[in-house]
């Protein structure tokens, strides 16, 4: 996704980043407790895992979500709104 250089308004801004049809509701979801890939996949019908991974990425790549990773056994990964 390209992110403009210039905007006039800071709406612009959060419409670019938001912009989408998971990326709301990953932040809804998100804004009451931090998730694991899997129930973000289970609350999110009819979103493939490649999708919700390749969303996670972009979100996590603008600053607005953190993934933290857990040792052990089962993998262990949460996503959180920064």
């Amino acid at each position: 996704m390209i992110i403009r250089d210039e905007y006039t308004c800071p709406l612009e801004l959060t419409h670019d980043i938001t912009r989408g049809k998971w990326k709301p509701v990953i932040l809804w979801l998100l804004g009451k407790e931090p998730l694991s890939l899997s129930q973000l996949e289970h609350n999110i019908k009819k979103i493939t895992q490649k999708m919700l991974l390749e969303q996670l990425k972009k979100l996590i790549s603008f600053g607005i979500l953190s993934k933290q990773s857990f040792d052990g056994y089962p993998l262990k990964v949460e996503y959180c709104i920064v």
